[in-house]
């Protein structure tokens, strides 16, 4: 990236007694100038493959009603998918919901490794640095997925997915605290599970450092405007601090959590 270009981390402070710390991965759709539009066809950018559409607004609001630090980052996943294990293939997509991504089909060791030292290394550092500021961190990952996917029939029902992988406890109280209100669908491990392959921010800094976690994921067409995003920033925020205030009363880890990190976790 040139000097003058956006900073890859977002940043907003929030306060230091919060115990929560808000991660939005998939926030942006810049590409660094050089980079062009990554032979990308026409629109892809305001697609969910280039980002999560509405995440970064609800994460905004859930940093102001709880006083939370959020880190998330500017740049599309098009160039590298920062919540990716960066040996994986699908850090670099090569097709995107069929499209071609022409950029990264022939894309060298090289140019990869300075994606990954100008854009996914300051992100996850900024994490690192945050998590070091605080003794203990609540991490509440933000995301957004599509009512429909394209290799699936039918839509999707679910209007919040609640996502864990070794470690349920936030998962499961923050389930109990959004049930208050019947007219949501509630998926658990829902439109996915968090896997050390296909995820990295829960895994690396929430389960490697036996942190209380939570992946959510909004539907987009409940978050487009902000409006949507407002209400559902106020809606977490209400169900995440009825839900630690649960875990705090009880003291106890569930059947996923009892298993010790050092068994399974990613190294």
């Amino acid at each position: 990236m040139a000097p003058d270009e956006p900073d890859p981390v977002g940043h907003v402070p929030g306060d230091q007694i919060s115990p929560f710390l808000l991660l939005c991965d998939h926030a942006g759709r810049l590409v660094p100038r050089k980079l062009g539009n990554l032979g990308a066809p026409a629109g892809e950018f305001d697609r969910h493959t280039a980002y999560d559409i509405g995440a970064l607004g609800v994460a905004t609001r859930l940093s102001e009603r709880l006083g939370a630090e959020l880190i998330f980052q500017r740049y599309s996943r098009l160039v590298i998918d920062c919540n990716r294990p960066p040996h994986v293939p699908s850090a670099f997509v090569k097709r995107a919901d069929g499209s071609p991504i022409k950029a990264n089909q022939a894309l060298t060791a090289t140019d990869a490794a300075a994606r990954c030292a100008e854009i996914f290394h300051p992100y996850h550092s900024a994490i690192e640095a945050a998590l070091a500021r605080r003794q203990a961190s609540v991490i509440v990952a933000v995301h957004s997925f599509t009512p429909k996917h394209t290799e699936l029939p039918g839509p999707r029902p679910w209007h919040v997915g609640l996502l864990f992988n070794r470690f349920d406890g936030l998962a499961m109280a923050l389930q109990d605290a959004l049930a208050s209100d019947p007219s949501l669908t509630i998926g658990m491990n829902e439109p996915y599970k968090v896997s050390d392959n296909d995820d990295y921010a829960i895994p690396v800094h929430a389960e490697r450092t036996g942190r209380a976690h939570v992946e959510i994921e909004v539907r987009q067409d409940l978050i487009l405007e902000a409006e949507g995003q407002m209400a559902w920033g106020d809606r977490l925020a209400d169900a995440l601090v009825a839900a630690l205030a649960v875990m705090d009363r009880s003291n106890t880890a569930s059947p996923v959590a009892a298993a010790k990190l050092q068994s399974g976790a990613p190294q």
